[in-house]
């Protein structure tokens, strides 16, 4: 079934390129993994930058998806979400964060995979604003900027520490931000001034 084998190509692109690398590996290998022939490999994708954007798409939805549902069961506050990270760094096929990974592959901005990695990141610090704003907290936008450094700065220091410890010590910083969030004084735009909250 055509459909079938798109869903294949996707499944085996994304654990591999998760795994091993965009640029490691090739279009024999993912086609070898997914069973799927070459012909309809090109009738679906056509060509592996076509695939990556399939994949960052698809990932990006499922990755968001899992991350709400996970803040909601654990409560629903913003810190929650480093408890969601830290079920996260535990597993023991964690790479990092896929579209920072692509981000340092594809180092072009102007690509198209750079793009769909780059809005991801967009959408989860919107989710965390909301998130911030439903709690009642003021400065929701620039809170979530900040939060969302925790997040990437957690992910990194994950992948080399091999340890969850990282997504405890960025809930440990955000939650101080949150603290003293209210008593912040705001610049002439409205914004968070950065020296206040160092």
């Amino acid at each position: 079934m055509p459909t079938r084998a798109r869903e294949r190509l996707l499944d085996a692109a994304e654990d591999l390129f998760y795994a091993e690398g965009i640029r490691a590996v090739g279009i024999e290998r993912i086609l070898t993994v997914s069973g799927v022939g070459r012909a309809s490999f090109y009738r679906h994708f056509p060509s592996k930058d076509d695939l990556v954007v399939a994949v960052l798409r698809r990932r990006d939805e499922r990755w968001r998806a899992w991350l709400a549902e996970r803040v909601e069961a654990l409560g629903g506050h913003p810190l929650d979400v480093f408890d969601a990270l830290a079920e996260r760094f535990a597993r023991a096929d964690f790479r990092g964060c896929a579209f920072i990974n692509t981000m340092i592959e594809t180092a072009d901005p102007d690509s198209a995979a750079h793009r769909v990695a780059a809005e991801h990141k967009e959408r989860v610090r919107a989710y965390v604003a909301g998130l911030i704003e439903r709690d009642g907290r003021a400065e929701a936008a620039e809170l979530a900027h900040l939060f969302v450094l925790l997040v990437d700065g957690a992910i990194v220091t994950a992948v080399r520490e091999r340890s969850t410890r990282p997504a405890t010590r960025a809930r440990a910083a955000a939650a101080a931000l949150l603290a003293t969030a209210e008593g912040v004084t705001t610049g002439a735009s409205g914004g968070v001034r950065e020296d206040a909250v160092r």
